[in-house]
């Protein structure tokens, strides 16, 4: 029986302000809060209030047949919170269905898992946290920014007790094989991978109102008419998108939201069904083995980290950043902590990038790097400030190596006392 994993996608950076050099060691306040608010206010307008409300009616509608995905950073839940609360109570409710998996992700959207394996060991931890206190549901599968993996990436997230990861199927990986199955890990055999049908997603997020398209239009009917055409044996078909494909990239009036609507009908018509990535890892055996010791994203053609590091002002501003990640790890100041959640944001990098920028308010890749190095060097006197460089190595090591051993125990005596709490009931 082939079944359909839905993912939808939900990340915005906090918008930062024009930065000037002057404002240097003055001025520790990055953000335009006025069009971060327009900006994700418009977004819930535009694109994941109707997503989500679309998706609770499919699962109405379906009498509960219908199961997806939702992968929310943990600053994108702050924003809700702060500008748009009726993001949070869309959430709760399909949360409370039963039906919606909601996916581990770095806090911030995050290159953490290259960077430095302890912030994001951290960072998952803290939206792990959001995501049980607002939503009361516990992440057990991994989104990482972009998809990114590496079969060390899925070591590290094996060893925190993840046992399924998602990423991009593509051909340079997989080969002549199909992204219809599930995976098995070459770095962490205990770990399961979902491989995203690249085809059947972009033709969602592209093409689904391009005329030149060669099966435009796009209707619920012929899109699961395609989805049961594949081979008998493909039992997962995961369909990954980013949530702004409804509404933005494809906009109300190409239907995007009815067909997405209607899909549910069509496809369990035709005895296909719908599953989450942890439902699927559960109920699907590994079919095979995949292995990708090179970062592996949905990004660009290259479907590396080329977008994000593929260029000098790029690597300048990721290698300063994490430069200081042991030292902010000491720091107990709460408004720098935010800020080095916030600065990690993979988009800021994005801007960056010459050829594509993605959304952006910056004039160039220049004017990006500029003034991002702005905030990052008055971010980094901060830090500097507070556990100075000249604090030697060995001094540092030692701080860190006591509050790792203090971290350890705390964890081992949560462990027990969660047994004897089981024991006595």
């Amino acid at each position: 029986m082939k079944n359909i994993c839905f993912c939808f996608q939900m990340h915005s950076p906090y918008r930062l302000k024009r930065y000037r050099f002057f404002e240097i060691g003055h001025d520790h306040y990055y953000y335009d809060d006025m069009a971060t608010e327009e900006h994700i206010n418009w977004l819930v307008e535009t694109s994941y209030m109707p997503l989500c409300q679309t998706l609770r009616d499919m699962i109405n509608l379906s009498k509960g047949k219908f199961h997806c995905a939702l992968s929310v950073s943990g600053t994108m839940i702050e924003m809700f919170e702060q500008f748009n609360p009726e993001m949070i109570d869309i959430l709760k409710e399909l949360a409370g269905t039963k039906c919606v998996e909601f996916l581990a992700t770095p806090y911030s959207y995050s290159l953490a898992s290259e960077y430095n394996e302890s912030e994001l060991k951290e960072q998952l931890r803290k939206q792990g946290e959001l995501l049980e206190t607002i939503f009361g549901v516990k992440a057990q599968t991994v989104w990482n920014t972009e998809l990114l993996y590496t079969d060390e990436t899925a070591y590290n997230l094996n060893k925190m007790g993840y046992k399924v990861i998602l990423t991009e199927g593509a051909k340079h990986v997989i080969s002549w094989k199909s992204p219809n199955y599930v995976y098995q890990s070459a770095g962490a055999p205990k770990m399961k991978v979902l491989l995203r049908n690249t085809n059947l997603s972009d033709e969602l997020s592209f093409h689904f109102s391009d005329p030149g398209w060669g099966n435009f239009p796009i209707d619920a009917e012929k899109y699961a008419n395609q989805l049961n055409a594949l081979p008998e044996g493909e039992d997962i078909i995961n369909i990954w998108v980013g949530a702004e494909t409804f509404g933005v990239r494809q906009n109300a009036g190409s239907g995007i939201f009815d067909f997405l609507k209607a899909l549910p009908y069509y496809v369990l018509e035709r005895e296909m069904g719908f599953m989450t990535p942890a439902e699927a890892c559960k109920k699907l055996p590994a079919n095979d083995v995949v292995s990708s010791p090179y970062p592996l994203t949905w990004s660009g053609e290259a479907k590396d980290l080329s977008v994000y590091v593929g260029n000098d002002l790029q690597q300048e501003a990721i290698q300063k950043l994490y430069a200081v990640a042991e030292r902010v790890h000491l720091c107990q100041d709460k408004n720098l902590k935010t800020n080095w959640l916030r600065l990690q944001d993979v988009n800021y990098l994005h801007y960056m990038n010459h050829i594509d920028q993605g959304e952006t308010q910056y004039e160039s890749a220049y004017d990006a790097f500029i003034n991002y190095m702005n905030v990052l060097s008055d971010f980094l006197q901060t830090v500097e400030e507070q556990y100075p460089t000249t604090i030697e190595n060995e001094e540092l090591n030692a701080l860190l190596k006591t509050i790792r051993n203090q971290e350890e125990e705390i964890q081992q005596l949560q462990a027990k006392l969660k047994k004897s709490k089981k024991s006595a009931k």
